[in-house]
């Protein structure tokens, strides 16, 4: 049996394959057309996924599309009226796309699958599932357990923000669900615009911002006072109630009433381009510590309910990776899976999942492995005539080697110098990160390291960390984390034994003070807080990165490396072997591999492209 998801038509559109139950292959449509958060029509994603699962349109079972879109309609209506006569504009703009594309989304989607291949519209059939069920099946059904709590939590579905379910076998049941417009997703999107990032996109940057707040101060007490009394209103289960006079997400087009929260925060809205101080780290911290509350008293509300050792996670919040590291630490749960395509691009996989299982009602078989998900290494993948052909295409200069031993050799002794490395090997990762298959590597123990890679690879805000790859079995070595974390979902402490001691005054230093600051043995993925996002790298799941890792240690002792996903700055990260090398001649990137051949900079021709890419991708 063969099922086909989809998600499409607001941020992250994605396609996914189910053969019997197992997933066959995954990818954001992003990866294709070079449109960061592409929210058209995947038709390259679906064009992938067919390929590779050796099947056409006609063949499939089924096609799922990740929500319902006739709920999210009504859902628009009710509050429009329920608002009126606030949201007039917002209204006149939205109704006509619903009432052109949306409402008549089956002839939308058969319009679209027929640019692929011609089929038989009247036998094929299409399904619809709620979208935070779509959240909860990509969540469980990938998971290894066989029963679990499953907490979801985003901006909005189609009238739930965040739900509790439970699993059993093949089975999901919903317990509880919190409506719009009371969503934690779209309060930390908010706080995200009024401290001048994208909404949508640049709610992770909002989270590496935190920690450069001052833990403890009476101005981050303040903000989350002001918060508590006058926005959100937390009640001991984990559901909310947000005071509506401060935003327009409902009815306007735009996330908050600016003048409100400059009047109650005392600053001005920040924009994109103005310098960060102190207060807009500390008000970023006290969101970051509201959300870490609720989110794990929603947990506990799912612990009660269910009463499971084990939780899984999705939905846009479970992308908040310091808030899954503090959950982890409760000890709520015993155990806890989180799905490495926790966005809307993982409703895709999830609704094919609850298709499969709860549609057709078809047993789950367990998984090999750590999960379902393989490491969430489902996307394309590239051969070395691919690579050949790039290089005759650019007159690319490169060396083959016909050992991968003795190419991890060279290439963790680049690392070692000093070099930044763009890694391109085997199958390209599912959800928001890169995870040793389109990554940027570098050496951790290099203190300009973190400073190099913001500032001259990626060209983005030198305040941001990088996350280390570890070997599984070492991660405690450095970290206080003895368990998996394959996804680069959990945010823990570097360990004591590692760090350097702060100066008296380093709470009263200016950020970017304290960003150079000599932090610990691995500055470049030490953050401000000592924490580090930690990817444990394992062998069944990795081999080739595995082992770069390994001889990495063997040079240098340290079974760890920097890594951070391979694209610039509003770029999606890269897929082809022609992305990957265009990425390396148009950044200060030292040395290129691509599955059995390295580039090095020095010895390519002059790049002849105009180099516009700041044009061509913005500031995200």
């Amino acid at each position: 049996m063969k099922i086909l998801g989809i998600s499409a038509f607001y941020h992250d559109s994605a396609a996914a394959i189910l053969d019997d139950g197992v997933i066959v292959a995954a990818a954001q449509e992003e990866r294709f057309t070079r449109k960061k958060h592409d929210p058209g029509f995947p038709a390259n994603a679906v064009k992938f996924c067919l390929q590779y699962a050796g099947t056409k349109i006609s063949d499939l079972d089924a096609i799922v599309f990740y929500d319902k879109p006739l709920l999210k309609f009504e859902r628009l209506l009710e509050t429009y009226y329920a608002f009126a006569p606030q949201g007039l504009s917002s209204f006149l703009t939205a109704i006509p796309v619903w009432l052109k594309e949306k409402m008549f989304l089956k002839r939308l989607l058969h319009e679209e699958l027929s640019k692929i291949e011609s089929y038989d519209s009247k036998k094929l059939k299409l399904l619809f599932p709620e979208h935070h069920l779509s959240h909860a099946g990509s969540a469980f059904y990938s998971s290894s357990f066989n029963d679990a709590a499953i907490l979801t939590i985003d901006g909005v579905g189609e009238w739930a923000t965040a739900s509790i379910c439970q699993g059993t076998g093949k089975d999901i049941r919903i317990l509880k669900e919190l409506r719009f417009p009371h969503s934690i997703g779209l309060l930390y999107s908010a706080f995200t615009y009024f401290l001048g990032f994208k909404v949508n996109s640049g709610e992770y940057k909002l989270m590496g911002l935190a920690p450069y707040g001052v833990a403890g101060s009476d101005e981050v007490k303040k903000y989350v006072e002001i918060i508590k009394s006058q926005i959100i209103d937390i009640k001991p289960d984990g559901s909310i109630w947000l005071n509506q006079e401060y935003f327009q997400y409902a009815t306007g087009l735009k996330m908050i009433k600016e003048s409100l929260w400059e009047k109650v925060f005392g600053f001005k809205c920040r924009k994109p381009e103005d310098e960060l101080e102190q207060h807009h780290c500390n008000l970023g911290l006290a969101i970051q510590e509201i959300t870490e509350e609720v989110v794990i008293k929603m947990a506990s509300e799912a612990k009660r309910l269910t009463n499971s050792e084990n939780l899984c996670l999705a939905g846009g919040v479970a992308l908040n990776c310091v808030a899954n590291g503090k959950l982890l630490n409760t000890k709520i749960f015993k155990n806890l899976f989180i799905q490495p395509a926790a966005g809307d691009a993982g409703g895709a996989l999830g609704a094919a999942q609850v298709a499969y299982h709860i549609y057709f009602g078809k047993e789950r078989v367990a998984c090999s492995g750590l999960d379902a998900m393989m490491g969430s290494y489902l996307g394309p993948e590239y051969t070395d005539l691919d690579v050949t052909l790039m290089s005759r295409k650019y007159n690319a200069k490169a060396t083959h080697y016909s050992n991968f031993s003795e190419l991890s050799k060279v290439t963790a002794k680049k690392i070692s110098e000093g070099n930044v490395v763009g890694w391109m090997q085997g199958r390209m990762e599912f959800g928001p990160r890169a995870l040793g298959g389109r990554s940027i590597l570098g050496d951790p123990r290099n203190p300009e390291m973190q400073k190099k890679l913001n500032v001259k690879i990626k060209y983005r805000e030198s305040f941001r960390p990088f996350a280390p790859s570890v070997l599984a079995e070492d991660c405690s070595t450095y970290f206080e984390h003895a368990e998996n974390s394959p996804y680069m979902l959990l945010v823990q402490p570097v360990k004591k034994e590692i760090r350097k001691s702060l100066p008296q005054h380093y709470d009263s230093l200016s950020l970017k003070e304290k960003l150079y600051h000599l932090r610990s043995d691995l500055p470049s993925i030490t953050h401000i807080d000592f924490s580090a996002r930690i990817q444990t790298v394992h062998a069944s799941t990795n081999p080739r990165y595995y082992e770069l890792i390994q001889e990495f240690k063997k040079l240098t002792g340290y079974g760890v490396v920097v890594n951070t996903s391979f694209n610039v700055r509003g770029e999606p990260i890269i897929c082809t072997p022609e992305d990957a090398y265009r990425c390396f001649m148009r950044t200060e990137m030292d040395t290129l591999v691509l599955g059995n051949y390295i580039f090095e900079k020095t010895e390519q021709p002059e790049w002849q492209e105009k180099d516009n890419w700041k044009e061509e991708f913005t500031l995200d």
